[in-house]
């Protein structure tokens, strides 16, 4: 039998590179919605972050996610991204 590949994504706050199930996936929508998504699944331009709320700061401090997701990021979308990683916690 196979051993199956884990995939493999970088947080882009810590910039470590871990399993893709342990990391939160945020994508921006083909109609420019930036939202979070649970399955991993949604169609859109997609970047991961570690579920805590350190690396989600670094990375807003260094705009990676706005790199990452070619596009300018609301401050009401950074709240919603705190208040999922709070309710994570």
């Amino acid at each position: 039998m196979k051993t199956r590949k884990i995939p493999q994504r970088k947080c882009m706050g810590c910039q470590e590179v871990k399993d893709k199930r342990e990391l939160i996936r945020v994508v921006r929508t083909p109609e420019g919605e930036i939202v979070i998504d649970k399955t991993g699944r949604r169609s859109g331009r997609g970047a991961y972050i570690c579920p805590n709320s350190q690396c989600l700061e670094t990375a807003i401090k260094r705009k990676a996610l706005e790199r990452a997701l070619e596009t300018e990021i609301g401050p009401d979308v950074y709240e919603a991204l705190r208040g999922a990683l709070n309710s994570d916690e």
